[in-house]
């Protein structure tokens, strides 16, 4: 017969919630007798499965050979002095192999002899009285055994088993029918009315103990389910924190593509503005700082960038030492990403001078905006990263590198999509290496200087 469930619904531990700690285990070996039991053998290895069928073996095994014993003890009592060796052999036989199992720690043989002893042993002491009316219907016993299966085994290989139950029985009615007359000359001297008491005791002893077993199956089962739940819960806390931390690394769209399947990502962009932001006084400030110093300052600054970007539902692409890069129109849904883009430029420029007076000397930034075609994807497979790459991330960069601090410069493209809404300086032709004379235009601020855009930051003023 099959050692573990065929086709268990669920899996259902044992009143040992958790494994047994391989110390536990150790100091469990040299415990007393009682403590043993109470483990029933179970073994950190041990599946949520095996841990139920062990228990509920264990428990078993103690329902019968307490009830068994109670039964002979009451059979005495009231009159019929049957034969004491067979239901003394069947408890002895039930210790012995309990005990065995506890030294070897072999359950599936243990399993098997002990549902077989529930089984066929009942039988063999119904035969040994006489017919099933003298036996009081001792053969109910045997219903043990495929109830036993049905719980430690699982549903398939318990057919087995309550298929012999039904053999066994059919084979003792056919013997009750076909040798009555000997039968009842064999038997011993039993009043009716103790019949029928250990009728109804058969019966409601049978019927509890499985009741019990019943019991303690579903109840452990009960438990189960509230420690898989709890555990669902702390799944599902762990994955939002996991995809909390992909969508730090990438757009959402993006890590989307990357958890369903494997494939490079690289996607071509005809409209999109990018944006480079470097702190040109930084290597100064930072001389006379701590380390921890210099990485809370930067925090800080970075931190409130990724604040205005958020807020602007623009993309930010990567940090590079002291230099920040933001992009809009690559996968969000932000109408005029171009304008939240110079709002956002404005907005750090501002902020900086504002709010990075306490560190002695405020920090100055030089702003570059490009606006056309990109390319964008994920690079690498390891500690991967999501960038850009084309003309306009190249020319982005480099009016950056070639502007003034607290100047926001942008190329033409930019300066179409924002002349009308926002105040320009003269532009200016500067040479830019690779590109040779580029005509770039100067960010001063709003065409309105009360209007209030969303996203911008605690505005102290515009040049």
């Amino acid at each position: 017969m099959s050692a573990k469930p065929a086709d268990s619904a669920d899996p259902v531990p044992t009143v040992a919630a958790e494994p047994l700690a391989p110390e536990r285990a150790e100091a469990t070996t040299r415990a007393p007798l009682l403590t043993r039991l109470r483990e029933a053998g179970i073994t950190p290895e041990d599946d949520d499965d095996t841990r139920l069928a062990k228990a509920l073996l264990i428990f078993a095994t103690g329902l019968v050979s307490i009830a068994s014993a109670l039964w002979l003890a009451l059979y005495w009592r009231m009159g019929p002095q049957v034969s004491s060796t067979l239901p003394f052999a069947y408890q002895v036989l039930l210790a012995v192999n309990l005990f065995a199992y506890l030294k070897s720690g072999r359950f599936e043989r243990f399993r098997v002899i002990q549902l077989a002893l529930f089984l066929f042993f009942p039988f063999v002491m119904q035969w040994a009285i006489g017919n099933i009316v003298a036996g009081s219907g001792l053969v109910l016993w045997g219903l043990l055994g495929p109830v036993g299966a049905l719980l430690c085994l699982g549903t398939r290989p318990a057919g087995a088993w309550f298929a012999a139950y039904l053999f066994m029985l059919a084979l003792t009615g056919y013997f009750d029918y076909a040798l009555g007359p000997l039968a009842t000359y064999r038997r011993p001297h039993i009043p009716l009315e103790t019949v029928v008491v250990f009728f109804t005791l058969n019966i409601a002893t049978v019927s509890t103990i499985v009741f019990l077993l019943l019991r303690f199956a579903f109840r452990e089962k009960a438990r189960a389910r509230a420690r898989l739940h709890a555990a669902h819960a702390q799944l599902r806390v762990e994955q939002a924190r996991s995809e909390m931390l992909l969508l730090n690394i990438l757009p959402g769209p993006v890590a989307d593509r990357l958890k369903r399947n494997d494939q490079t990502i690289a996607d071509g962009f005809a409209d999109v503005t990018v944006m480079f932001a470097d702190i040109v006084n930084f290597t100064q400030v930072a001389a006379g700082m701590t380390p921890v110093q210099v990485f809370a300052m930067l925090n800080r600054v970075f931190s409130h960038f990724d604040e205005l970007a958020e807020s602007l539902k623009l993309e930010k692409i990567k940090t590079i030492g002291d230099a920040y890069m933001v992009a809009g129109g690559l996968n969000t849904d932000t109408h005029d990403y171009t304008a939240a883009i110079a709002d956002m430029a404005l907005a750090m420029r501002d902020w900086l001078a504002a709010h990075t007076q306490d560190i002695g000397r405020p920090l100055d930034v030089r702003i570059g905006i490009g606006t056309g075609p990109v390319v964008a994807g994920v690079v690498g497979k390891k500690k991967f990263i999501y960038d850009l790459w084309g003309d306009t991330v190249n020319l982005a960069s480099r009016i950056t590198s070639e502007g003034v601090p607290g100047m926001i410069q942008t190329d033409t493209a930019t300066w179409r999509r924002l002349c009308g809404r926002y105040r320009f300086f003269e532009p200016q032709t500067i040479y830019l290496k690779g590109k040779g004379d580029t005509r770039v235009y100067r960010l001063a601020g709003s065409a309105d200087p009360d209007a209030v855009t969303p996203g911008r930051a605690e505005r102290a003023g515009s040049n």
